[in-house]
């Protein structure tokens, strides 16, 4: 017998459609491994985008002033406007300082000396606390009868305790507390990139460690550093455990996830809920917005507008 059947090799059942498969994927350009991206995917739209669309959609339906019915009655409040001011008072300090903190700790960590585990350690276990063990905490060290006010007082350095505690110190604390281990650890990663023979040639041209590190190693990381404040920025932004736990949540620390809250869960207004959590959706949007175009300026200044 001559032809196909004489070469001894036998195709499978169903490998001529599959092959067929891969040939029309490669010639769209499409590489099968990108398959492998599905199950995540259909986890973002089941848990966040068929959410956050049923909530904006919900948003413009409150039973009563029409569609953005809802949406004025948050900017017609004075006490719901203040807590936009309320949100950024906090978020914004508290990331400039994690990750201004972490610059010098991270530029230091880079090198061995002893006890480095350890210190490393103690930098990054506030991830394993969380929130509510944070709040918790700084309510048992700072508040007026905790560790901290009694030390003072032993020592005579204060006749009254310091009210350190369910205002707008202990939400900024707790946010900084909670929040600094992502800063570092991200700071880190990002000067680890930073190959040292470039500080080191620049050493042996006689820069001193100030001229290193403005010049070379500073405009290297600056673009990492805009990733890092927008992610401390986010975590910041949706404060709500220690605005209620540590803060003053009637008052100076009003921000707008209890603003939500109260509105959807104490009088079950889930349009106004669903609205309030959505304008909190855009403020942050515009300000990763105007970061990330920012760090896209800087990052084709840094290649001489190239790519």
């Amino acid at each position: 017998m001559s032809g196909p059947a004489t070469s001894g090799a036998t195709i499978p059942a169903g490998s001529e459609p599959k092959a067929a498969l891969r040939h029309r994927l490669a010639e769209r350009g499409v590489d099968r491994t990108l398959l492998l991206v599905l199950p995540a995917a259909l986890a973002v739209i089941a848990l966040f985008c068929y959410p956050f669309l049923y909530g904006l959609q919900l948003s413009f339906q409150p039973a009563k002033g029409g569609a953005l019915g809802a949406y004025r009655q948050f900017f017609s409040e004075p006490f719901s406007r203040k807590s936009i001011w309320a949100t950024f008072s906090l978020a914004l300090p508290a990331s400039l300082i994690n990750v201004g903190v972490s610059v010098p700790i991270s530029y230091r960590m880079r090198r061995e000396f002893r006890g480095k585990r350890l210190l490393l350690a103690l930098l990054v276990v506030p991830i394993t606390l969380g929130t509510v063990l944070t709040a918790e905490g700084i309510l048992e060290f700072y508040g007026p009868a905790g560790w901290f006010n009694r030390t003072l007082h032993l020592l005579g350095l204060a006749d009254s305790p310091m009210h350190l505690t369910m205002n707008y110190t202990g939400v900024l604390l707790s946010l900084i507390i909670s929040g600094f281990p992502f800063a570092y650890l991200l700071t880190h990663s990002y000067l680890s990139g930073i190959h040292p023979s470039l500080e080191k040639a620049a050493s042996t041209l006689g820069a001193g460690w100030w001229q290193r590190f403005r010049y070379i190693t500073f405009p290297l990381l600056l673009p990492g550093l805009l990733t890092t404040f927008s992610l401390c920025f986010v975590l910041a932004f949706a404060v709500f455990p220690s605005a209620m736990m540590v803060g003053d949540p009637n008052g100076s620390t009003h921000v707008i996830s209890i603003e939500a809250y109260q509105a959807a869960l104490e009088r079950f207004d889930y349009a106004q809920g669903s609205a309030d959590a959505m304008i909190m959706t855009a403020l942050m949007l515009v300000v990763l917005v105007a970061v990330a175009v920012l760090r896209s300026r800087l990052y084709r200044g840094s290649t001489g507008g190239k790519g």
